[in-house]
């Protein structure tokens, strides 16, 4: 097993949200959207530090209030709505090393828009790859609600097509659920993986990915208003604690 000395938190908050505008630092469940995830990240173990990437003054403002790190704002060509995770986790990877001197071992991407996480599968996350360190990355998946040997694309002459091919089944879409292979949807709930990974590899992954299998019930992925209010309500009736994620949400 390998003992990782560093492992940064990182967590990409840009201020041009369209879906819901401003929504990393509007009030949700009592606090800032960003600051679930940063009480999170503050609070895990294996995490050493966590540091907020914005482009927006304002976000780093009250991720500061909530005691995550801002030591650079993201440029506005790495802060656009078709921008990837990578050129965003390199920008901080090469600063840090640049301005500090620092490379962490691990680097575990926390999503604002995940804001109900569970400790425990933070640390479960950087821990798999402590226990297997030639793999390249760990990311959080659930059994999908829909699976995708029963999915279709429409071909140009209007007739469908089935979406998954040479899969080794005669017609997999007539198949009883039962009978076909088992398959994961990746949720962007916590996605962990060595520094060397993003900054040698060029990639969020690498090629050997180590699965952190969740309950479908402990993801909350906030995209609309709809989803907002949704998960808003679990927190209000009760459905989702504090005591039960592992942590409090508290300014520093």
């Amino acid at each position: 097993m390998t003992s990782p000395k560093h492992t940064l938190a990182l967590i990409p908050a840009r201020g041009g949200s369209k879906s819901i505008p401003r929504k990393n630092i509007l009030p949700f469940a009592g606090h800032p959207l960003i600051a679930w995830s940063i009480a999170a990240g503050r609070a895990a173990e294996t995490v050493t530090r966590v540091v907020v990437s914005t482009d927006d003054e304002e976000i780093a403002a009250v991720a500061r209030e909530y005691g995550a790190e801002t030591p650079f704002m993201r440029p506005a060509e790495h802060s656009q709505d078709n921008t990837p995770d990578l050129p965003v986790f390199q920008h901080a990877l090469e600063w840090l090393a640049e301005h500090e001197g620092y490379t962490p071992d691990i680097v575990v991407q926390l999503r604002p828009t995940s804001p109900f996480r569970r400790l425990w599968h933070i640390n479960e996350a950087v821990n798999a790859l402590a226990v297997r360190p030639e793999a390249d990355s760990c990311r959080a998946v659930i059994v999908p609600f829909q699976n995708p040997f029963k999915m279709w694309t429409f071909g140009e002459d209007g007739l469908m097509r089935p979406l998954m091919k040479d899969t080794g089944f005669a017609e997999p879409y007539n198949m009883p659920r039962q009978a076909l292979p088992d398959v994961y949807w990746q949720t962007g709930y916590v996605d962990a993986a060595w520094s060397r990974t993003i900054r040698e590899k060029n990639s969020m992954t690498g090629d050997a990915i180590l699965p952190l299998v969740i309950d479908p019930g402990d993801w909350v992925d906030i995209d609309s208003p709809d989803d907002w209010r949704r998960a808003e309500r679990l927190f209000t009736e009760g459905v989702i604690t504090e005591d039960g994620l592992g942590y409090r949400v508290e300014t520093s």
